[in-house]
């Protein structure tokens, strides 16, 4: 499991997970980045890490966050997550540009990287700055550790796509 049980003392909002957790992907995809040309296979394995990470992301938001959001505001159609929805499906097809480069040995993914990284930090600065704040603002310390240990239910086979396995 990727969350380890805590108390709620060390992990008490949407904000502060989310954001290490967007941390830790920028870290696997700058790694894929300082590689790709040195060492491709190393490379490789780090760009496959951060995309499945990346997915599972995703998924969490997409299946957890942006529901209770839509409960508890009441914002569907009006609200944030429609854009964060549109953004998911960029990032996915960035990614899966990225992928099929490498799936035929070709590190010539400036362009894509690029594009991706103009998304993403648009993207999580929004979350960041906005959505995960409005989150916690909303629930309860009660919806947030049930939403963090449901993080843990959601089968593997709903992010885990990639090289080879798609």
């Amino acid at each position: 499991m990727f969350i380890k049980e805590r108390t709620m003392s060390e992990q008490t909002t949407i904000t502060t997970f989310y954001e290490k957790d967007h941390d830790r992907l920028d870290e696997l995809f700058e790694t894929y980045q300082r590689l790709k040309r040195s060492d491709f296979a190393k490379a490789k394995d780090a760009f496959k890490e951060f995309k499945i990470s990346l997915q599972r992301h995703i998924v969490w938001e997409e299946e957890l966050l942006f529901p209770i959001w839509e409960e508890k505001t009441g914002m569907v159609e009006d609200g944030p997550t429609p854009m964060m929805r549109h953004e998911h499906s960029q990032i996915k097809q960035l990614l899966d540009a990225i992928h099929q480069k490498l799936e035929s040995q070709n590190p010539e993914t400036d362009q894509e990287e690029q594009s991706l990284l103009n998304v993403l930090s648009s993207h999580n600065r929004k979350e960041e700055r906005a959505l995960y704040p409005a989150i916690d603002n909303v629930t309860s310390a009660e919806e947030r550790a049930t939403i963090f240990s449901n993080m843990n239910t959601i089968p593997e086979d709903r992010y885990n796509t990639c090289c080879g396995q798609d």
